[in-house]
């Protein structure tokens, strides 16, 4: 089974991030019981309180700023303290058009804060307890841009790559203590991050990551291990290959 409570569904949740689209789409591919506690963690307790009204379960909001990071360590303190956590999943985070950034370094500090530096303290302090409970699943939600930053998306491509980075060492720091890491990487995503952006090839949507990542959740481990990264479409697996190789002046015309 996936889940340190023996079930194939988890009965206790935190998503980290709780108005993403993608990390409710998790939730909605995992069929959470009914039993389930769910604790959305994010900023606007409006819209929180919206999105815990089309989840099952007994949900819960609770206040989250990924750019305070001293606020941390406190609010995993509480959680925890309340019951084991079976499944967190990181799912806080902005884009900002380059442009902007550029214009307004204050945005770039932002951005750095909420993708990658607000991830890394909640994560460790996740990851304290997760190691102490010696079972749990981490759920972090990278993205394709972590392969290779474009010019035109450098600095957002820059915190995904970050954290990517800091997935993969988490994941090794807890090989082999019962918690288990699964790294996320989609394409372009259709959503409210990206509106107004025209498509990229291999676009993606939200539902799609959700069934990919839960499919991969519920995978049982083989002579071969478990699946723990997962890229959405799985055709961006060999694109990012691709990627790598592409001569460096070439890459600088990219635009997508």
């Amino acid at each position: 089974m996936i889940f340190p409570n023996g079930l194939d569904r988890p009965h206790r949740i935190l998503l980290i991030g709780g108005t993403s689209e993608i990390g409710l789409a998790i939730l909605a591919a995992l069929h959470v019981p009914a039993t389930a506690e769910i604790i959305l963690a994010g900023r606007d307790s409006q819209r929180l309180a919206a999105a815990g009204q089309r989840l099952p379960g007994r949900v819960r909001t609770v206040a989250f700023d990924a750019v305070q990071v001293s606020s941390h360590q406190e609010l995993v303190d509480g959680i925890f303290a309340e019951g084991p956590v079976d499944l967190v999943i990181a799912a806080a985070g902005i884009l900002t058009p380059q442009p902007d950034l550029e214009r307004d370094v204050r945005l770039a500090a932002e951005m750095i804060d909420t993708n990658f530096t607000g991830q890394v303290t909640t994560l460790l302090a996740v990851a304290g307890y997760l190691r102490a409970q010696r079972q749990g699943t981490i759920v972090v939600l990278s993205s394709v841009a972590a392969v290779r930053p474009r010019r035109a998306n450098f600095v957002y491509g820059s915190t995904k790559s970050a954290l990517d980075a800091f997935a993969r060492g988490l994941a090794d720091s807890l090989h082999g203590s019962g918690v288990r890491v699964v790294l996320v990487r989609p394409g372009f995503v259709t959503g409210r991050m990206t509106s107004g952006l025209p498509p990229a090839p291999l676009a993606t949507t939200p539902e799609k990551v959700g069934a990919a990542t839960a499919a991969a959740l519920r995978g049982r481990r083989t002579a071969r291990g478990r699946r723990e990264a997962v890229w959405v479409p799985a055709a961006m697996a060999g694109l990012a290959v691709g990627f790598r190789l592409i001569p460096r002046p070439l890459w600088r015309r990219v635009s997508r």
